[in-house]
């Protein structure tokens, strides 16, 4: 199917009448600005231990460390969809550059302030920056580019995401030898990088409107639903897969960092193989992503082997590197200009939600199911039945994902 033109004018281009083309620049300072919510979710992974000596005298402190780690998700959750909503009604770009330098600020708050609780205070205030940040990157790909260009945009989206979490739990390591407080100085990334955005990033040119149009809220309803189960599904063996390597002896960790990178390439090569698959429907992708997660998730739970183990995390990898751009695209693709920033918000915040709940929802299914790998296996069989249900609940939907409009 051809590609739609796209709608943006840069506000020079549009003085003159001429369409401003979005191009690699625009692409790779999106992409960098959507990798500093991973930035936020593991650089500090690694240094967790020290933060918790450090503040050993303070109550609850093995409750909070962990939350210093988390919260940012679950403020991406909350608030996304009220980025979007400022978004559609005010400026993509203004919120964005706005957005930015005070990430940039509460990120290395942490390298000064002397209580957890104050730490633990900045990390709220930077899970609010990022999903700002996400919610407007996101939403200016959408707008710069559509139809199959669009889908292999969000596709690359998540492949560097993914790559990038590899990378900064490498760099949280090396730094956090040095200090607990070191790695925290990376996140001062944020305000040069604004700089280039002010520059080369511009606000999409639409007709002014005295009302938004209503969000079709039945439209994204299956989407969004799908999204956070997809969340728990994604996020399950990034966070538990050492845990699972421990339990059946692996001790090395030399020999962890070579499994979880395996998988992390294997998310990678399934973000890469959407791009090429984009032009299918969700009634064709979903099944075969989530049955792919669901066999290597079963095959996690039954291995007592670390190659078994490692097949299946490629398994569970590639399924879910396909199932985020899928659901992205099948959420955002049918929505016009002022509905995606809202849009964009809605679906970003049900999937960092379901990112949130996941290491609660095995602990919690562990204490039923025999532990962490009984979990596993039952969040495989259900993403199983998730691949037969959208299966059977999508059989008319016929759209193919890079439809788009605008």
């Amino acid at each position: 199917m051809p590609e739609s033109p796209a709608v943006n004018r840069s506000p020079a281009a549009s003085a003159t009448g001429q369409p401003a083309a979005a191009g690699r620049v625009q692409l790779l300072l999106l992409l960098a600005g959507s990798c500093l919510s991973v930035l936020g979710a593991v650089l500090i992974a690694p240094v967790l231990p020290q933060l918790s000596r450090a503040f050993a005298g303070t109550p609850g402190v093995d409750v909070l460390v962990p939350i210093v780690l988390t919260a940012p998700a679950l403020l991406i959750g909350l608030t996304a969809p009220f980025a979007g909503v400022i978004a559609d009604r005010i400026d993509r770009k203004r919120v964005l550059l706005l957005a930015m330098p005070a990430y940039a600020v509460f990120g290395t708050a942490p390298l000064y302030l002397g209580s957890l609780g104050a730490i633990l205070a900045s990390r709220v205030l930077v899970g609010l920056c990022e999903g700002a940040i996400m919610t407007c990157c996101t939403t200016l790909i959408g707008d710069y580019w559509s139809g199959a260009r669009r889908a292999r945009y969000l596709s690359l989206q998540t492949l560097v995401a993914t790559l990038s979490a590899t990378a900064f739990l490498a760099l949280g390591g090396v730094l956090g030898a040095s200090g607990w407080r070191t790695p925290f100085w990376l996140y001062a990334v944020a305000a040069p990088l604004a700089i280039p955005m002010a520059l080369k990033l511009w606000q999409p040119h639409r007709e002014p409107a005295t009302r938004l149009a209503r969000l079709p809220w039945r439209q994204l309803a299956a989407p969004c639903l799908v999204t956070l189960f997809g969340g728990v599904v994604f996020y399950a063996l990034i966070v538990e897969l050492s845990f699972v390597l421990t339990g059946i002896g692996v001790t090395a960790t030399g020999t962890i960092g070579a499994i979880s990178a395996i998988m992390s390439l294997a998310t990678a090569a399934g973000a890469i193989a959407f791009g090429r698959l984009s032009g299918k429907t969700p009634r064709n992708l979903l099944p075969v992503e989530f049955g792919l997660t669901g066999a290597g998730l079963l095959l996690v739970f039954a291995a007592a082997s670390p190659a078994v183990v490692t097949v299946g995390a490629v398994f569970t990898g590639f399924g879910t590197g396909m199932l985020l751009p899928t659901l992205l695209t099948w959420a955002l693709n049918r929505l016009t200009f002022d509905q995606r920033g809202r849009g964009t918000g809605l679906w970003t915040g049900t999937l960092f939600i379901g990112e949130f709940a996941c290491p609660l929802a095995l602990a919690a299914i562990g204490t039923g199911a025999g532990g962490l790998q009984g979990a596993l296996g039952l969040v495989g069989v259900a993403s199983a039945i998730a691949g037969i249900l959208t299966a059977f609940l999508l059989r008319r939907n016929n759209q193919p994902l890079d439809v788009t409009r605008d």
